[in-house]
């Protein structure tokens, strides 16, 4: 067979499986898939609560989709209250569903809101692909924060942080709207990365079975959900991008932060140069103004 040949019968066995794949449930969206999985707010809270330490009451999320973490902070307590930033109008919607959550329509380098947090997680930081829009954001992350404040950021890396490859997790959904106890697989691909630009391709996809399915076929599909072209900023990158911000202090921590005294205060445990990162690692940079 000629090579003309073999194109279009790869093109065919392409197109079938596309027709055979599962659709996508109108029940939940993506967004739903990507909160479920991929943000964890309330733990996330705790660390921020104590990372700031002085009884903090507005955060704002940056880059925040859906504004899980805004909605979240707004809801730990009726003195809190958050900005959920980010272009999108469309998916502003759901942060605004919680009453103190006031969305900004913005670019997160020219954002305007204050704050006693500037929060940037699930790795949003890699948007600025160059050194120059770095310092822009991080310039206005500091002159938007009120006294004592602290911006975070997360970022991953390590020794296979530029290879190619999935990282597969399932896990069963609770028994609350949307949800009624799915299994939910959730795929992150790294679909191409360049050490010497420092840019990664990353793309998030979902398969969900109902509690009902018994079989192996998934009820519903999502892939590409989301997908993302982010530059990797190294740690002493990232570091003194910061400190030529403005920013007094940085701390680097690869744990949330477990352990609570009989108080109920969580410990805190910045990495040192006796306490290295793991080989491929995720870490929360909090600095300080």
């Amino acid at each position: 067979m000629g090579t003309d040949g073999v194109r279009k019968k790869a093109v065919s066995r392409q197109r079938s499986a596309v027709r055979s794949r599962p659709k996508p449930d109108p029940a939940f969206t993506a967004l739903d898939l990507y909160e479920l999985c991929v943000t964890e707010p309330v733990r996330l809270i705790r660390f921020l609560d104590a990372a700031h330490g002085r009884k903090p009451k507005v955060l704002r999320e940056d880059f925040s989709g859906s504004g899980a973490l805004a909605r979240a902070w707004a809801a730990s307590h009726r003195s809190r209250g958050a900005v959920a930033v980010d272009i999108d109008p469309g998916v502003l919607v759901h942060a605004s569903s919680h009453p103190r959550v006031t969305p900004e329509i913005a670019d997160a380098k020219r954002a305007k809101s204050r704050a006693d947090i500037v929060a940037a997680t699930n790795f949003p930081i890699g948007y600025q692909h160059t050194r120059a829009a770095l310092l822009q954001y991080l310039k206005n992350a500091k002159q938007s924060l009120k006294p004592g404040g602290i911006f975070v950021c997360d970022l991953y890396g390590g020794r296979d942080a530029f290879s190619p490859g999935k990282i597969v997790q399932m896990l069963r959904a609770p028994r609350i709207a949307p949800w009624n106890g799915e299994l939910v697989e959730y795929t992150f691909e790294q679909r191409a990365a360049d050490p010497i630009s420092g840019l990664v391709l990353d793309a998030l996809h979902f398969r969900v079975w109902k509690k009902t399915n018994k079989g192996k076929k998934p009820d519903s599909e999502i892939r590409d959900a989301f997908v993302y072209h982010w530059r990797l900023w190294s740690l002493p990158e990232l570091n003194d991008a910061l400190r030529e911000a403005g920013f007094r202090a940085v701390e680097v921590h690869d744990r949330l932060g477990d352990a609570v005294d009989s108080a109920g205060n969580l410990y805190l445990n910045p990495n040192k140069k006796d306490n290295p990162v793991d080989e491929n690692w995720v870490v929360y940079v909090v600095a300080r103004q």
